[in-house]
C-alpha cells in the first residue's frame, strides 16, 4: 500500500511563481523605511515641513519619500532622508 503523499507549496513558492514574491518584498522593504523614518522624526519632533529643508527638498518629494506605495524614489534620496533624521542608509545584497 502506498502512502498519500501530499506536495505542500510555501507562501514564497506560490507567490515567487508570478513575480509577486519579489514585488511583496519591495513594497514590505519600503514600508518598514518609512517607518523607521517617521518613528525618528516624531522621536526628533520633526515636521514635514522641517524634514524637507533639512533634506533640501520639497514637501511634495517628501510626502514621495514617505510614501510606501512610491516605488520611484532614488537612493540618493533616501540616503538624505536618513540624513534628515540623523541616520545612514545601509543596504545589502543577502
Amino acid at each position: 500500500m502506498k502512502a498519500n503523499v501530499t506536495r505542500r507549496t510555501t507562501l514564497n513558492e506560490l507567490l515567487g511563481e508570478d513575480g509577486a514574491l519579489e514585488e511583496l518584498n519591495a513594497i514590505v522593504t519600503k514600508e518598514r523605511l518609512v517607518w523607521l523614518l517617521e518613528r525618528e522624526m516624531k522621536r526628533k519632533r520633526m515636521t514635514k515641513l522641517n524634514m524637507a529643508a533639512a533634506m533640501k527638498t520639497s514637501r511634495a518629494q517628501l510626502d514621495r519619500v514617505l510614501d510606501p506605495k512610491s516605488g520611484n524614489v532614488t537612493l540618493s534620496t533616501l540616503q538624505r532622508a536618513a540624513n534628515a533624521v540623523g541616520k545612514t542608509l545601509k543596504v545589502e545584497l543577502v
